[in-house]
């Protein structure tokens, strides 16, 4: 009976027996886009790519020999390197799934309440939807109690600068409102897991940088086009502030890049119909811009 290697988190799992093999398929441990290694396999495959592995049946006997390293060439395919190799994100989900969630959290939104709870539900699931070489099953493992208190400190004090506070006050809404992103990119980043354990990352870029990148951004709107430049290097501060990864996070878009696409999506999204279509065509750009390269190769 052969014996089957799986990668998890750019690790080699195994030896384990054909039959302990499948049982690790059918508790969904090993997933159709798991990478596997089996005795006379040249390389490492996705599981889906061998034929009866998942979907049933017996794989082909191969003589025996030993799995070739990870990272080093092994495994020809989706560019995988492992855990300290590199590559560029993406993000696959479908269209209906994606317009009914969004319509779910537009509609909670609406109420007020419901809004940290209906955000983490939306955020976990598109999550999951982004891939990250090297990282399987990404996903989010935030609470949104933790999110009950900043939101509605926030809500209740808006309300109160609304009825009792003088327009210069408004300021102070605006600095409130940026310190709070802050907290939730914090939070978000810190709350990343992959199968099921946490990365270990966190933001360590400073609430000062932070406010003042907003500023610049908001500032960049009277220029029509320069925003674009702003927010692109902003991405590229905000890649290079998440700790606690063996790999350098960088974003390559450029300014450029940036602005036509927004045109076209703020000309495409206007039909309303397109959005869906054109939600996910930014997001695979702006994943496939983004790149996770070994420490101190740049």
């Amino acid at each position: 009976m052969a014996s089957w290697f799986y990668a998890s988190e750019g690790k080699q799992q195994g030896p384990y027996p054909e039959g302990q093999f499948r049982d690790l398929i059918a508790q969904g441990v090993v997933r159709p886009d798991t990478l596997v290694w089996s005795e006379g396999m040249a390389g490492w495959q996705k599981a889906a790519e061998i034929p009866g592995l998942v979907g049933g049946g017996a794989p082909p006997m191969v003589p025996a020999g030993g799995p070739p390293m990870m990272g080093a060439g092994g495994y020809a395919g989706a560019g995988y390197t492992g855990a300290g190799g590199g590559g560029s994100l993406s993000v696959d989900f479908g269209i209906l799934e994606f317009t009914w969630r969004s319509i779910v959290m537009l509609i909670g939104m609406c109420f007020i309440i419901p809004v940290p709870w209906v955000f983490v539900w939306y955020t976990k699931w598109i999550v999951s939807c982004v891939k990250v070489p090297g990282r399987p099953n990404l996903s989010f493992t935030g609470n949104a109690m933790t999110l009950v208190p900043w939101y509605f400190g926030f809500v209740v004090l808006a309300i109160a600068i609304a009825l009792f506070g003088s327009a210069s006050l408004n300021n102070v809404i605006f600095i409130v409102q940026v310190v709070l992103y802050w907290l939730l990119l914090k939070w978000m980043v810190a709350n990343l897991a992959s199968n099921e354990q946490p990365l270990g990352l966190s933001f360590t870029g400073s609430v000062w940088a932070y406010i003042g990148w907003n500023l610049l951004f908001a500032i960049s709107i009277i220029t029509i086009v320069g925003w674009a430049w702003v927010a692109a290097a902003q991405i590229r501060w905000m890649c290079r502030n998440i700790q606690g990864t063996r790999r350098d996070i960088i974003f390559r878009g450029s300014g450029l890049g940036i602005l036509w696409r927004g045109i076209v999506a703020a000309i495409l999204s206007g039909f309303i119909i397109p959005i869906p279509w054109v939600y996910r065509w930014m997001m695979n750009w702006f994943a496939s811009q983004t790149e996770l390269a070994p420490r101190g190769s740049l």
